[in-house]
């Protein structure tokens, strides 16, 4: 059997390796168009601000070693330029001597990955307009960097690679400025989530131009200027073009494979495509979305090896099946640690999911033990069949278990609820003994159960005008350095002896600074017969959004809600 793989990188050269443990006796080739094989895109932004500073660390394989290994004959520099499907050929070009020449195969995979998104704005290909999509990307970003010392960037794209490469910019001593389309960074949170973020760039000196679209770049004597959709004109020594990625597939659609979303290859379970004999895997296919079941593009590492082993065990004669993406991320942003996994409000409200979330701030580990770390944990359900739909997590510390966590919740079919069930390990330096991930299925459990009823931030403007009554249950020193307008400060340890101010002809809608304190305060009145309504996030959270100030470290910093 003779296997021609299109494209070098994460699914073609995972897809490569299996077949090899499957077939000793296969013919293995591999058609990568840049210069390098096997590389780390996800090491690439770190390469430029030098906490990878060894390029070889950046290729896990190369030609020679991928030969001497596993036999597989790789051929950089080679660029597939046709299919003929009816005779089961590819046509190749040498890129460094521009001869052209046809390959046959028995199984063909295309492994052709994505492009960057924006190529087509004017200006884009100015030499001080960068990409950062391959290994020569970031060797030429790197370059420029130690030579030209530039002392201005502006990164276009607020997604995970354009955060990256602007925090290693950052550390180079550049100041950088970050054009977003959208009204927060990173996409796959909810706006909420992402203010927290916004926050620590802006601490750190980078500056956000949110909802903003790049129309141009033009060269000039000051340096590259981009022109944004708001008339603004951003004068950098540098761009960084990092507006996402859109499926690279020119090269499929021309042979007659089917295409779906943003021109994605589309490709069934097996990861066959439309055409008999054509595997595809990796960034440039579409997928199911585990959550929805609705056709998605997730280009993300994790999946396009996943995807790269299921089309090799079915090359090889085996039936395996890929089961969808859920979207499982996770960045680091100096500091701190964003997650996610499943689908965040946006998308649940578009697939026309009726759901409800819940917002906590625990504490990475026990609130006795030094170090504690506040984090921000959001969880989406269906309602009625408690379906967990998807998580966000924000913080600096053990952000990355929790998802994880989450994420296996999800791909298992468990229950919101169910998460309160979990054994997790614990030890004070690590964990609580309850959980985030346990405390947030309490919370779920609460809501689902009738034991409390909850409001959200973007619903307080409303209260105002309602016939309502505000209380804030926090301690009068806490109040007194910031309250949210109209909540009335009656702390929970004096509501008891203080309940005859709160109206009984009035719903009650309760804050304090996390949530676990208001919740009390709930229980309470609703047992002596009150209307209750409880703030999902805490003051921390309102604050968080509405005012952009840097929020404290450490989880309890009054050590209240320990």
């Amino acid at each position: 059997m003779k296997v021609v793989i299109v494209g070098g990188v994460a699914a073609g050269a995972s897809a490569a390796a299996r077949i090899r443990r499957l077939d000793e006796n296969a013919q293995i080739i591999i058609f990568e168009r840049s210069g390098f094989i096997s590389y780390a895109n996800c090491g690439l932004p770190y390469y430029i601000g030098g906490t990878i500073n060894d390029r070889d660390e950046l290729t896990l394989q190369t030609p020679e070693s991928f030969w001497e290994r596993f036999r597989i004959d790789a051929r950089v520099r080679h660029e597939v330029t046709g299919i003929n499907a009816a005779e089961k050929t590819v046509t190749v070009r040498r890129l460094d001597t521009g001869k052209t020449y046809s390959e046959s195969y028995d199984k063909l995979l295309l492994a052709t990955g994505a492009k960057p998104a924006g190529a087509g704005i004017p200006g884009a290909g100015e030499d001080k307009v960068f990409t950062l999509r391959t290994v020569e990307d970031a060797l030429r970003i790197r370059e420029f960097a130690e030579n030209a010392k530039p002392r201005t960037a502006a990164v276009i794209g607020g997604g995970f690679i354009g955060l990256e490469a602007a925090e290693n910019l950052t550390e180079l001593g550049v100041r950088v400025t970050i054009v977003e389309y959208a009204d927060h960074l990173l996409a796959p949170f909810d706006r909420d989530m992402a203010a927290q973020l916004h926050t620590l760039f802006k601490s750190r000196g980078i500056g956000l131009m949110l909802g903003e679209a790049v129309t141009g770049f033009e060269q000039r004597d000051c340096g590259i200027v981009t022109k944004t959709s708001g008339g603004a004109e951003i004068e950098c020594d540098m761009a960084v073009l990092a507006a996402g990625v859109v499926p690279d597939t020119g090269l499929a659609a021309s042979a007659g494979i089917e295409t779906g979303v943003k021109g994605g290859i589309i490709v069934n379970e097996r990861m066959e495509t439309s055409v008999p004999d054509i595997y595809a895997a990796g960034d440039a296919v579409v997928v199911k979305n585990f959550v929805t079941g609705e056709s998605a593009l997730v280009p993300l590492a994790g999946p396009a090896n996943r995807q790269g082993r299921t089309a090799a065990d079915n090359i090889c004669g085996g039936n395996s099946v890929y089961k969808g993406s859920q979207g499982s991320s996770v960045i680091k942003l100096f500091d701190m640690t964003a997650a996610a996994t499943g689908i965040n409000e946006t998308a649940a409200k578009a697939a026309g999911i009726d759901y409800d979330r819940v917002v906590l701030s625990p504490s990475s580990h026990a609130s006795y033990y030094p170090g504690g770390q506040v984090m921000t944990l959001k969880v989406l359900f269906e309602k009625g069949t408690e379906r967990l739909l998807g998580a966000q997590i924000t913080g600096r510390d053990g952000v990355d278990k929790r998802i994880d966590v989450i994420a296996a919740a999800i791909r298992a079919g468990l229950k919101a609820t169910e998460l309160g069930g979990l054994e997790l390990a614990y030890a004070p330096p690590y964990s609580s003994a309850k959980d985030p991930v346990n405390l947030a299925g309490f919370m779920i459990e609460n809501l689902v159960t009738g034991k409390v009823k909850q409001f959200h931030y973007d619903e307080i403007g409303a209260l105002c005008t309602e016939n309502a009554f505000l209380l804030d249950t926090r301690t009068e020193g806490e109040y007194s350095r910031g309250h949210a307008d109209g909540f009335v400060n009656i702390p929970l340890d004096d509501l008891r002896e203080r309940m005859g101010e709160i109206p009984k002809d009035k719903p009650v809608y309760v804050m304090c600074q996390s949530g676990l304190r208001s919740y009390i305060a709930c229980r309470i009145l609703v047992q002596n017969g009150y209307d209750c309504y409880n703030f999902s996030g805490g003051y921390r959270f309102y604050d968080m959004i509405n005012s952009g100030k840097a929020q404290p470290e450490s989880a309890y910093p009054c050590g209240i809600e320990k």
